[in-house]
């Protein structure tokens, strides 16, 4: 095949050459050479980009130019001409040396997802992963997640490259969660969804809240939650969800959403088995009225099984579909603990509050069992350091209260039961002197006052008995 004329040397490229000839492993020459060549075509340029590797294959400076170039020859042509195919050749042979290169692989990438090579594009990934060290890996990564991304790969290996992903870096799977929800892999979103809400410990690569929800709309999931299974029918468990909703939320906003749900709830419930009583009765009387002329009904082989339970079961008292007094019950119970629930919130959001825990036994005024759990509860749970009120005035209330019942101090009751080392704990503890932070909160004054108004508590009880 003849060589153009235009691409045989000229007088100046013979001084290039004669020097290049003497020193050939010297990039500053091969540069200059380039330089001056800068005007000429791309075909002469070719040549000289295809002997300089030869003497210097790992110049990684002479590759990328080399590329770039061809890059720009292949910009508005069309993907399936034949130059996609030399660029890529190129890219291969400059791989050879140039594998460590996180920049060259990047290049190469991008022009295969552009030519829609899926398969190749693919593998090629995977190389780039196996060749460059574990911290470029996240250079490559995500042009590979956005190549996954793309309309026209198929799903399953998309989720397969996620997954993989994922074990490189677990930060980023609200990037998978997002990517399930879009392909609409719903069951999956979910599972990945609810494992990241339940890890305490997770660390979030983006800016938005967590939970991925409005912290004003707590009460409103769990109402969501339990009327979810209402219309299952799976009225216990919808129970168990108001309840634990009541018993976990700490804004009395929600907890209020959550106890009219409630409530409204065991209404309905209630209201719809009073209007039907009566045609349970009707029926109930027409079975004792046939139970006599009826065959053995596990015969009957046309029976249905919701009848043959209705059937065999009728009579029994744990089957008695006349459950009205139960859920009348159930509805003022609820009714009734609304007070207690309440407080549990407030004290949710401070356990340290003194006033909410005085609030709390006069919720149970007329049950001493309660009343002197709470107190107990109390004193162990306020820590004076955070306390919000008077943390002494728990104890006083607590000797008042066994004065007025005529119940023994915690003390005596020990020394009664010859248990003098749970007695001298409880005296070293009603009486222990602030340490140094409390009283730089000027709390030492409170706590002498405990001290004191136990000790008299103590004296005057003493003196009585």
């Amino acid at each position: 095949m003849a060589i153009a004329e235009e691409l045989y040397p000229s007088q100046e490229d013979l001084l290039y050459e004669e020097e290049l000839l003497r020193n050939q492993f010297s990039l500053k020459l091969w540069w200059r050479y380039l330089i001056a060549r800068s005007d000429s075509p791309f075909k002469k340029r070719f040549l000289i980009y295809e002997a300089s590797p030869q003497a210097l294959p790992g110049s990684y400076k002479l590759w990328y130019a080399y590329l770039r170039e061809r890059l720009e020859i292949v910009r508005n042509l069309p993907i399936k001409h034949s130059q996609y195919e030399t660029l890529n050749n190129t890219f291969e042979r400059a791989l050879v040396t140039m594998h460590k290169m996180p920049r060259i692989w990047i290049m190469y990438l991008q022009t295969l997802t552009d030519q829609e090579l899926l398969t190749r594009t693919r593998r090629t990934f995977d190389r780039a992963l196996c060749a460059l060290p574990v911290t470029q890996h996240d250079r490559i990564w995500e042009p590979y997640l956005v190549f996954v991304s793309k309309k026209g790969v198929p799903i399953e290996t998309s989720l397969r490259v996620y997954r993989r992903y994922l074990k490189y870096d677990p930060t980023h799977i609200e990037d998978f969660i997002e990517f399930l929800m879009n392909s609409g892999l719903w069951q999956e979103a979910a599972e990945r969804l609810a494992g990241v809400l339940n890890d305490d410990q997770f660390i979030r690569s983006r800016e938005r809240p967590r939970h991925r929800k409005f912290t004003d709309e707590v009460g409103r999931l769990w109402t969501s939650l339990a009327d979810y299974y209402i219309r299952r029918n799976l009225t216990e468990k919808a129970r168990d969800i108001f309840e634990e909703g009541m018993t976990t939320v700490v804004t009395v906003r929600d907890f209020s959403v959550i106890f009219d749900a409630y409530s409204q709830f065991e209404e309905s419930m209630l209201a719809y088995k009073m209007e039907n009583m009566d045609s349970d009765e009707e029926e109930d009387d027409v079975q004792d009225n046939d139970t006599d002329e009826e065959e053995d009904i596990r015969l009957d082989i046309n029976l249905s099984v919701a009848n043959f339970e209705k059937k065999i079961l009728h009579g029994f008292w744990l089957h008695d579909f006349n459950d009205v007094d139960l859920r009348l019950a159930r509805l003022e119970h609820l009714m009734d603990r609304r007070p207690e629930l309440a407080n549990s919130v407030l004290l949710r959001q401070n356990p340290h509050n003194v006033e909410q825990w005085h609030r709390r036994i006069k919720l149970f005024e007329g049950n001493p069992t309660k009343q002197i759990l709470t107190y107990t509860e109390a004193v162990r749970t306020v820590d004076p350091m955070k306390a919000v009120g008077k943390p002494h005035t728990l104890w006083v209330a607590l000797l008042s209260y066994m004065r007025t019942t005529k119940m023994l101090p915690m003390p005596e009751m020990e020394l009664r039961h010859k248990n003098f080392k749970g007695a001298l704990e409880l005296m070293r503890r009603a009486t222990a002197e602030p340490s140094v932070e409390v009283k730089r909160k000027d709390l030492f004054i409170i706590s002498t006052t405990t001290i004191d108004t136990y000790m008299v508590a103590m004296i005057k009880y003493s003196n009585i008995h």
